[in-house]
């Protein structure tokens, strides 16, 4: 009898980043977002600079049948100042998963990775947004609480003369 294919979540390696590029492309590409020349090797440098707090983790599937993974997801994330309480809060800036397997939890096993993450380290909430029309991540995000009342806005900032 075939084992089953199994997934693990881990921290994003240098040696990922052909497959990391692919994801993050197609994650722009989902929101119609033309990334601008070097902004994907920016994120990719603030995720290994040590001093910037800012993280990706993907989700491996380990074929049962090989010894090959795949990754088929990500998940990026931030600590972020709570002025209100004094408190640091940990925003999940970026998830994407593959649109096969969108429907073998993935998405939700990341998303409760960082909520851990987050309590091991003492921060007291996880925050993130989406798009209003993506119905299938906000019925997957509704299981954890319903939408805020906060609207957000975003103000592109004009170039210096």
């Amino acid at each position: 009898m075939a084992s089953a294919n199994t997934t693990s979540i881990r921290p994003l390696a240098t040696r990922d980043s052909l497959a990391w590029q692919s994801l993050f492309s197609d994650y722009a590409a989902f929101y119609n977002v033309v990334i601008p020349d070097g902004g994907q090797g920016r994120v990719w440098n603030w995720i290994f600079d040590n001093d910037n707090p800012f993280w990706c983790d993907v989700i491996a599937l380990q074929h049962s049948d090989t010894r090959n993974s795949e990754l088929i997801g990500f998940v990026q994330y931030q600590l972020m100042h709570r002025s209100l309480t004094g408190e640091m809060v940990c925003y999940l800036s970026d998830l994407y998963v593959k649109p096969e397997h969108r429907n073998s939890r993935a998405g939700k096993a990341l998303i409760d990775h960082v909520i851990l993450t987050a309590r091991d380290w003492g921060v007291s909430n996880v925050r993130w947004l989406t798009q209003e029309s993506n119905a299938r991540a906000r019925k997957l995000y509704d299981h954890y609480c319903p939408k805020s009342e906060f609207i957000l806005y975003s103000y592109p900032v004009p170039e210096a003369d």
